[in-house]
């Protein structure tokens, strides 16, 4: 990592986007990008592939998960790559997602901690030297989470999928509504057996037993 780290912001309100340039540039980054939308979220990180990159969860033109999806997307092209994701609220599901390659370089802050700015610029440096930041709050979500929520270890696609079936899909009706291919429905599927300890038995059909947890959780 160079002196002053190489360093992405993606927000889409403008004010923040701006705010957080400043304030990095003043503490000694080199702000590479800053973008305001997903798709150009995407470009940059494989552009630029920089040190570290500050992502807002929710962002047009989907304005659901669209720079978490893209920053997964990055870090499964580049292992490893350090990504600080800042979000509205407490996302456990999107928490647990991050968390779940065991890499490191990776935080989640709630978007009230970058006013505090010796705190976030210190998380900043902290997940660009390849460590962990999770904020106190997501932490005890997701400890409460685990706790209460048998679909607590599945990630945000693993609940699509599981809804999805639920509604009575098959798999090749879920990858056509999702966009993925059947092979890729079918991994998330055995994910999800797996994760809800549904083991394969002559006596029980899978699917309904998920689709059972699912609906008994919701």
């Amino acid at each position: 990592m160079s002196a002053r780290p190489r360093t992405l912001v993606a927000e889409d309100q403008y004010l923040l986007r701006d705010g957080l340039t400043h304030l990095l540039t003043a503490h000694g980054f080199d702000v590479v990008a800053a973008v305001g939308s997903g798709p150009e979220l995407v470009a940059a990180l494989r552009a630029e592939r920089p040190d570290v990159s500050i992502v807002d969860v929710r962002m047009p033109p989907t304005n659901t998960d669209e720079g978490l999806q893209a920053a997964l997307s990055a870090r499964r092209d580049i292992p490893g790559l350090p990504i600080l994701v800042l979000s509205q609220h407490v996302e456990q599901l999107y928490a647990r997602e991050l968390l779940a390659d065991g890499t490191g370089a990776i935080g989640y802050l709630l978007k009230d901690r970058v006013f505090n700015a010796e705190q976030f610029i210190d998380a900043v440096r902290r997940v660009a030297a390849g460590g962990t930041v999770m904020d106190p709050e997501v932490i005890a979500k997701l400890v409460a989470g685990n706790a209460s929520d048998p679909l607590a270890a599945l990630t945000p696609r693993e609940r699509e999928v599981l809804s999805l079936m639920a509604e009575g899909c098959s798999n090749a009706a879920i990858a056509a509504k999702l966009h993925f291919s059947e092979g890729a429905v079918g991994k998330h599927t055995a994910n999800i057996f797996a994760k809800l300890d549904i083991a394969a038995s002559d006596d029980t059909n899978r699917r309904v037993l998920a689709v059972l947890a699912y609906l008994g959780a919701s």
